[in-house]
């Protein structure tokens, strides 16, 4: 039973992560590549403080929020005006340098030594949150509500700009709308709700170094974000269920641990490429009408 619930755990976190990267790329057309650079900067800031405060969760998911959503604001206003992959180049060097700071930083990361010890999440500064059920309600209840977030800013007229901008932004600016400042805030709330799945993460796992928050790390969400579809809510869920699945299926296959690795990712690379072709917008995404 605490095998499945930790898939659970797993796959809500996973969930976050890739309705976190649906917002600029499936609703406002950015194609970020440093989604785990934010996974990793809410990881570490949530690390420091559960090892150095007693802070209810509420108000340290506030904290982590904020704080690597402001980290965002590094990178989305110097490259927001930059086009395709221009911007796809921009994204990706900040997350190298993110990966870079954590590995070598060791006064303060421990670098490739990583974090042990990290203390559990305290429910209202009280109630110390250990084991695997509480982390499975809690990852359930943060996943929905990331969900029904989303969900309300799609059919809000925020979301209806959002949309609007992917289709035709020059058009979007005919109309007077301050398309940068759309994306600058679509930016902060994506990394944003990337730093609440690091807090989960860290929290969890109860040790965090480097190699989780590679740029491997950021291909495998937006991989799951396209196998699953772009553009509304249910596509990023069933994407994060098809990458948290499969390798846990493959255990039960017999395979050594290399091969299904290797194996995993070959499954990955032909579903990406079969759907790119067969449906762009991905399984159950919202087609792009030109």
């Amino acid at each position: 039973m605490e095998y499945i619930l930790h898939i659970i755990i797993m796959l809500s976190i996973y969930v976050i992560l890739v309705l976190s990267a649906n917002l600029p790329v499936g609703m406002a057309n950015m194609l970020t590549m440093c989604q785990a650079a934010f996974y990793g900067i809410g990881a570490y800031i949530a690390t420091f403080f559960l090892m150095q405060f007693n802070l209810p969760f509420v108000v340290l998911a506030l904290i982590v929020m904020v704080a690597t959503g402001l980290f965002s604001l590094l990178v989305s206003f110097a490259s927001v005006k930059l086009k395709d992959d221009y911007f796809i180049l921009a994204t990706l060097g900040f997350q190298m340098i993110v990966y870079t700071i954590l590995y070598n930083w060791t006064d303060v990361t421990r670098g490739p030594y990583g974090i042990p010890g990290i203390p559990s999440i305290k429910l209202f500064g009280v109630w110390s949150l250990s084991g695997v059920w509480g982390y499975a309600a809690l990852s359930i209840v943060l996943a929905v509500a990331i969900a029904l977030l989303f969900n309300a800013i799609k059919k809000s007229p925020y979301g209806r700009v959002l949309k609007a901008m992917r289709r035709d932004e020059q058009a979007v600016k005919a109309l007077g709308r301050n398309t940068v400042m759309f994306k600058v805030q679509t930016f902060f709330l994506s990394a944003a709700c990337s730093g609440l799945a690091g807090l989960i993460y860290a929290s969890y796992v109860s040790y965090i170094d480097p190699t989780s928050f590679t740029l491997d790390e950021s291909i495998f969400i937006i991989t799951a974000l396209f196998i699953g579809g772009i553009g509304n809510i249910k596509g990023p869920i069933l994407g994060a269920l098809f990458v948290v699945i499969l390798p846990e299926l493959l255990r039960f296959v017999g395979m050594p641990d290399a091969i299904a690795a290797n194996m995993r990712q070959i499954i990955y690379g032909l579903a990406l490429v079969i759907i790119m072709f067969v449906r762009p917008q991905g399984l159950f995404g919202e087609k792009a009408t030109k």
